[in-house]
């Protein structure tokens, strides 16, 4: 119930956010897409579809030979922030993008400030699918509006501790609970050859998940601006820790979802990650040798008994603007992201952690997990998302401020600079970067 009150307060800040985005930017989106343009087509529709999740083409394939007259065609690409998010843009602006494509929630108001997305609400399917959701990832997908819909919600992604369980043990190394204990365990690993974890420079989500853990927050606004605060208290203190460890050699910085990176981890020289619920599939395709070895724990807290976890992701399946089938690309994103079947089949090739109500009841999400021993690895999951602040809010250009904190923060695991100066130059760029949209902010 504490979770529903606090979607609430978000969504009436993002509306008065993206309101004022839209307008000041002379976007002139809204109402854009309205009811006529949801209807049938005559005859058979091929849609095309982008996407990063393992396995989606066996997923489409199952809604194919169930629809013969509305046939997906998948194209897979990197994660959004390695690369499909730019060619989103491009697209767009050529006038040549997919009918739907994959957009996490941080991003979709990026998009939705370019005049990228089709307001999903023109169909009645749609809106009636509201209640299926978690409240809060419904909130991700309206971006605040109170009639608008962006996108279907896909996943959420809370936060806990994957471990090398066996590499701990056999060095006689408690699995830490807090961030004052985690550190003191990477000082035993480093000693024993390996590293606790590596440091993400190119994927910013993850900063974000511990700063979203730690309470804090990059941005607000007040009906009328926006505030942008990449420097606060919390943001510092998460960043002042990571860079402990990066100046005394505790943590490797490999690129992610590199052969490096999956070699530090497949090898054991990287031990543990604290990453989000899909994660399990990222250490299991990029570290097979290691299957049975692995185990999750909650995150460490800042204080001990603390009960908080940060979110890494969740995305949403978005159609894009200029779009001839709205209709069709709606129905399918719906039971893509709503029925069983494609559910529990995401889950099983992606460990995609649903984001409707009825989906976390999914037989899949109370089984053991082979690769991880047989540990039932999402009732550590449901725990932590029990426990996600749904406050942290995104701004209107965070996939620009995320390209400016990575560009900082590669410099800085170089020893060009630190973390917090990064986060400085960064909270100066987004500001100026607002500013040149016409977006307003509180000085």
């Amino acid at each position: 119930m504490q979770h529903t009150k606090r979607a609430v307060a978000t969504g009436v800040a993002l509306l008065s956010a993206i309101a004022l985005a839209g307008c000041a930017a002379g976007s002139g989106t809204e109402g854009s897409t309205d009811a006529a343009t949801c209807t049938p087509a005559d005859g058979k529709v091929t849609l095309e579809f982008t996407s990063w999740i393992p396995g989606i083409e066996d997923v489409a394939a199952m809604w194919n030979e169930e629809n013969p007259d509305i046939q997906v065609k998948v194209q897979t690409g990197p994660n959004g922030n390695s690369g499909t998010y730019q060619s989103f843009f491009s697209q767009l602006k050529a006038g040549n993008a997919p009918d739907l494509g994959q957009i996490e929630y941080d991003a979709l108001s990026s998009f939705r400030v370019q005049d990228g997305l089709a307001d999903l609400s023109a169909c009645e399917d749609v809106v009636a699918a509201e209640d299926e959701f978690i409240p809060w990832t419904w909130g991700q997908v309206t971006l605040g509006s109170e009639d608008g819909v962006y996108g279907i919600p896909q996943d959420s992604g809370p936060m806990a501790l994957f471990y090398r369980s066996d590499l701990f043990e056999a060095n006689g190394i408690d699995v830490p609970t807090t961030w004052e204990e985690y550190k003191a365990a990477a000082v035993k690993i480093r000693a024993a050859g390996g590293y606790i974890t590596n440091f993400s420079t190119a994927d910013i989500n993850q900063f974000a998940g511990f700063v979203w853990q730690n309470n804090g927050g990059w941005f607000a606004n007040d009906g009328e601006e926006w505030t942008v605060d990449l420097t606060g208290d919390a943001t510092t203190q998460v960043a002042e820790y990571w860079q402990e460890l990066l100046d005394e050699d505790l943590v490797s910085t490999y690129p992610a979802w590199t052969e490096e990176w999956n070699n530090a981890y497949n090898s054991g020289e990287v031990w543990s990650w604290n990453s989000a619920v899909w994660g399990a599939n990222s250490i299991a395709s990029g570290a097979p040798d290691t299957a049975g070895k692995w185990s999750v724990a909650a995150s460490p807290q800042w204080e001990e008994g603390g009960k908080s976890s940060g979110n890494w992701g969740g995305s949403s399946v978005a159609v894009f603007k200029g779009t001839e089938h709205l209709y069709e690309a709606t129905k399918f994103a719906l039971w893509l992201n709503t029925s069983d079947e494609a559910l529990t089949a995401l889950n099983k090739s992606a460990n995609i952690y649903p984001a409707t109500t009825d989906g976390l009841n999914l037989a899949s999400l109370k089984e053991g997990v082979e690769f991880y021993g047989g540990q039932a690895i999402y009732d550590v999951f449901a725990e932590a998302a029990s426990q996600v602040n749904p406050d942290f809010v995104w701004g209107p250009t965070m996939t620009q401020t995320y390209a400016d904190v990575s560009d900082g923060f590669q410099k800085a695991v170089t020893g060009q600079g630190t973390l917090l100066e990064s986060l400085q130059s960064a909270q100066e760029s987004t500001i100026s970067t607002l500013k040149a949209q016409a977006i307003p902010v509180a000085e």
